[in-house]
């Protein structure tokens, strides 16, 4: 049975389980739903999580809304495991986003702050 016929799984998500190789019951259910997931989010599309219960439901014989709510947590948390041990993508920064903090001393007034801006000033005037 191909992926296009099982349960939860429409023709968007189909196309995708096929482009990642996923295209038999028998290649989902050697990958599991976490592994699915993982591998059409690392092709460069954009799943949200109701895939990710889609497919449990596929594995499970379930509507994806009937997943119970410990069971999806454990999803989750095999999904962030999972996750975290893949290498990171190409061009992907190893760092996080940077972020500029400027701290303003309490103990300087107005008239401080602005004799700092007339010193850096190249207007002759300002002297």
């Amino acid at each position: 049975m191909s992926t296009e016929r099982l349960r939860n799984i429409g023709p968007k998500s189909a196309a995708w389980l096929r482009q990642v190789g996923l295209r038999s019951v028998e290649d989902l259910q050697a990958t599991g739903a976490v592994g699915a997931f993982l591998k059409v989010r690392r092709a460069g599309f954009k799943p949200s999580l109701n895939l990710l219960y889609s497919l449990e439901g596929a594995l499970v014989g379930s509507h994806w809304q009937e997943i119970p709510e410990d069971r999806r947590h454990q999803l989750l948390a095999e999904l962030e495991q999972a996750s975290a041990q893949l290498p990171a993508p190409r061009g992907t920064p190893v760092g996080g986003p940077v972020s500029t903090t400027r701290y303003v001393d309490e103990d300087a007034g107005p008239a401080d702050a602005d004799a700092d801006n007339d010193a850096d000033s190249d207007d002759p005037e300002a002297d």
